[in-house]
């Protein structure tokens, strides 16, 4: 199964895609949406949306999972993110992806084993997972988290699944 990553962000938004049979899972792509942080913010949206449909159409994706958006005590700064957030899920829906979605603790969780890792550890376990990736940057490396925990989650489910039958 083909799964996308992405993790919103008005500035820039990571994204990765991975392969993923069973417990093996293997890099596909990854890089980053970027705005134009100068435009209005509804001709920044429109940007993220564009080139993250054409990441979509490129790689063809069975699946997508994005993380859930925290809230801090800044906030503007969370309904902007919110609203970059909003393009994303936008776009995998009009796509026909099924959309996972994982707190960042539980992505780290998944790929790191600790609910609070830093983004070098991060970065470092998604290169130890997925051998020859090498992510465009900390956003990347994030998206390619969140396609492997959706990957492992979706995995878990389906053998509780044949388990079950």
């Amino acid at each position: 199964m083909r799964v996308l990553g992405v993790d919103p962000g008005l500035r820039t938004m990571g994204w990765g895609v991975i392969e993923s049979d069973g417990s093996r899972m293997r890099h596909v792509a990854n890089g980053l949406c970027r705005s134009d942080g100068k435009q209005e913010l509804a001709l920044r949206l429109v940007a993220l949306h564009r080139q993250l449909t054409e990441v979509i159409a490129l790689y063809a994706p069975e699946a997508a999972a994005i993380e859930q958006t925290f809230v801090n005590s800044d906030g503007a700064g969370s309904l902007k993110l919110g609203q970059a957030r909003g393009v994303a899920l936008l776009a995998l829906a009009e796509a026909g992806l099924s959309i996972g979605e994982y707190a960042p603790n539980k992505v780290k969780k998944t790929v790191v084993g600790v609910g609070h890792a830093a983004k070098e550890q991060i970065d470092h376990m998604v290169r130890m997972q997925l051998p020859g990736a090498v992510p465009e940057g900390p956003d990347a490396a994030d998206a390619l988290a969140i396609a492997l925990c959706h990957a492992v989650h979706l995995s878990t489910a389906r053998a509780w699944a044949t388990v079950r039958a």
